[in-house]
């Protein structure tokens, strides 16, 4: 049986699970609290020693890459299928799950850790075991990024950008939407499936203001993602309940901090 390591509140785990509940497979769970740093515990280590969810386990075989686990899926069961037939298709499919991973994952990182996970973390260390915890991170980029956005909060100097680039990924999905209901092609696809965490943590950060009468087609295109049954089960469901309520709780006290950001980007 497939194996998934993962976390209820990674973005990336949930597109691992979308792509296995939009495919109709059956898999075990295997539990890592990143937020209390499980991560770094040599049992997982061993598994893939980057330190992130999620992995898959096929039989002998570990895949690590919420991308290349999401293709993966998609060439090891073809149906249902998730990549467009048309080639212009596939290639716009490519650009957005590229794009996904280089730029809006980190700009993702830096306002879930300022926003609501630093709180989860105080909760759980503090002081030195937060310093240690965080240095723990093996890629620098990603330690200095996350050890920042902790520390700093809404203080720190990458939060105004990671707002922006939300922004423009928002925009980019309004523009995408003219010509029809998806963002690759003519029928919900793995660009879509990629996007759906990524909006689905404004959402749960209650920051929905970024297209409530502002993107009307994003809008639609969210309430469309959350009607189908793998939204629930893969995204919004595997979150703690304590998580969810953070989350909810932390990002409305935000709300404003978002506005003035925004409105500084757009005085800018």
């Amino acid at each position: 049986m497939l194996e998934l390591y993962h976390h209820g509140s990674s973005v990336c785990a949930a597109k691992a699970r979308l792509a296995l509940a939009e495919k109709g497979l059956k898999w075990k769970g295997r539990y890592v609290d990143i937020l209390k740093g499980e991560q770094f515990e040599p049992e997982f280590l061993a598994v893939n020693p980057s330190a992130v969810v999620p992995v898959l386990v096929d039989g002998g075989r570990v895949i690590v890459e919420s991308t290349v686990i999401c293709e993966y899926l998609e060439e090891r069961f073809p149906n249902p299928r998730l990549m467009p037939d048309d080639p212009g298709a596939r290639a716009d499919l490519r650009v957005w799950t590229k794009s996904v991973d280089e730029h809006l994952h980190p700009a993702c990182g830096v306002i879930t850790m300022a926003t609501n996970h630093r709180h989860s973390m105080a909760e759980h260390m503090e002081g030195e075991a937060l310093e240690a915890f965080l240095d723990a991170v093996p890629d620098p980029v990603r330690r200095a990024r996350k050890k920042e956005a902790v520390l700093s909060g809404f203080g720190s100097s990458r939060f105004e950008n990671a707002v922006l680039v939300h922004l423009q990924y928002l925009d980019k999905m309004e523009a995408a939407l003219r010509d029809g209901g998806w963002l690759a092609g003519d029928a919900y696809s793995l660009a879509d499936l990629a996007m759906t965490p990524y909006v689905n943590r404004l959402d749960m950060l209650r920051q929905e203001h970024l297209w409530t009468g502002r993107r009307p087609r994003v809008a639609e295109w969210f309430a469309r993602i959350r009607a189908r049954p793998s939204f629930a089960a893969a995204v919004t469901g595997p979150v703690p309940a304590d998580l969810t309520e953070s989350m909810a709780r932390n990002g409305a006290a935000a709300v404003p901090v978002y506005k003035e950001t925004i409105g500084r980007l757009a005085g800018g």
